[in-house]
């Protein structure tokens, strides 16, 4: 598929109002993406996790206008007004226009609220602009209710990515691939596709529970990230690196070989903050805790022979990864000994598997 199959082809339905709900999880990568062009495109392709209990629920009520040259939208999150957002997704619309030419000509109030603390380098973005597209497509539906429910998905993957590369695998789960790759079938850089192969069940309803060492504004944006790779010195051996990560760990995923995953993913996780720490400007988003958390859980795992990992995402939160048996273990470890490491000692525990669902 191209672009154009995602351009709006007209109406055959007239609908003055309507109100939909969305909850879409946020997504943890496996294979990280890191680095894009125009518009949104992925230089490598990436795998994630979507998370279950971290997730975006969104309302967008639309009533119908006269035809409009801007979006006419408030924005509402976790109950108060948040014009400070606005500008962000004013211009998602924007982008957007020539696929769903159909929200200028209606008022919308959208209302969302997180269940994990906004800009803390779990993803708010992706499953915030994922549920925003579900919506939409869920008025172009019934705009056009022939739409099957597989372009469906597929245009709300496309709408989302154009929001934020990562929401494109906030759409379905448990994995989701974005990003052209030649060993997986259907991928694409336009949209999220699900993993498309046997996944062994030592990978299934795996765990992930969540570090919070910093639950604050990450200093450095992740768009501001993303450009900075554009004249990295190490971009072009990362991207190829990436893609033949993904080759190593679509076969681990099938095969269950869950000590060669906790190699590949570890090494992914630091190789993210090693192209922030080598950039020019540099930075550093992990924390000192997030070095002792890391630190501990190597220790724990040379003492124990557990199959606990970690990765990171763009911040100093850190995700603790785990097969579903050593869930109590695990839960011991954390309160035992790396909740301390945390902001107030909180953590989210979770599972991954869930995509979005209609509330």
């Amino acid at each position: 598929m191209n672009t154009t199959d995602f351009t709006f082809k007209g109406t055959t339905e007239t609908i003055e109002n309507a109100s939909f709900t969305w909850q879409t999880p946020s997504n943890i990568a496996l294979v990280k993406y890191w680095g894009k062009s125009e518009p949104q495109l992925p230089k490598n392709a990436s795998i994630s996790f979507t998370l279950n209990s971290c997730h975006t629920t969104t309302e967008i009520k639309f009533t119908r206008i006269s035809k409009s040259k801007e979006p006419q939208f408030e924005l509402y999150f976790e109950g108060k007004k948040k014009d400070d957002f606005k500008p962000k997704i004013a211009k998602f619309f924007y982008r957007i226009k020539e696929y769903c030419p159909y929200i200028f000509e209606y008022e919308m109030i959208i209302s969302s609220e997180n269940s994990f603390p906004h800009s803390s380098g779990i993803a708010s973005s992706a499953s915030g602009m994922s549920a925003i597209a579900m919506c939409l497509l869920s008025l172009e539906k019934e705009l056009n209710p022939n739409m099957t429910e597989d372009f469906f998905n597929q245009k709300a993957s496309f709408l989302a990515r154009l929001g934020s590369g990562s929401a494109s695998r906030s759409v379905e789960g448990p994995l989701v691939v974005w990003g052209e790759h030649p060993e997986i079938e259907g991928s694409s850089d336009f949209f999220g596709v699900k993993f498309p192969y046997h996944v062994h069940k030592i990978f299934q309803n795996y765990g992930d529970t969540i570090l919070l060492v910093d639950k604050g504004e990450k200093q450095v944006s992740s768009t501001i990230g993303h450009n900075l790779m554009h004249n990295h010195p190490y971009a072009e051996n990362r991207f190829k690196q990436a893609n033949n990560n993904l080759s190593k760990l679509s076969k681990i995923l099938q095969s269950g070989e869950i000590k060669e995953f906790i190699n590949l993913v570890e090494s992914e996780a630091l190789t993210l903050h090693a192209m922030m720490l080598t950039s020019n400007p540099y930075f550093i988003l992990m924390k000192p805790n997030t070095l002792n958390i890391i630190n501990e859980i190597w220790k724990y795992r040379e003492e124990t022979d557990s199959n606990v990992c970690f990765t990171l995402d763009a911040g100093a939160n850190v995700h603790l990864l785990y097969p579903e048996q050593e869930k109590e273990k695990i839960k011991k470890l954390v309160d035992n000994k790396l909740k301390i490491y945390c902001q107030k000692n909180n953590y989210i525990c979770d599972n991954t598997g869930l995509g979005a669902k209609s509330m």
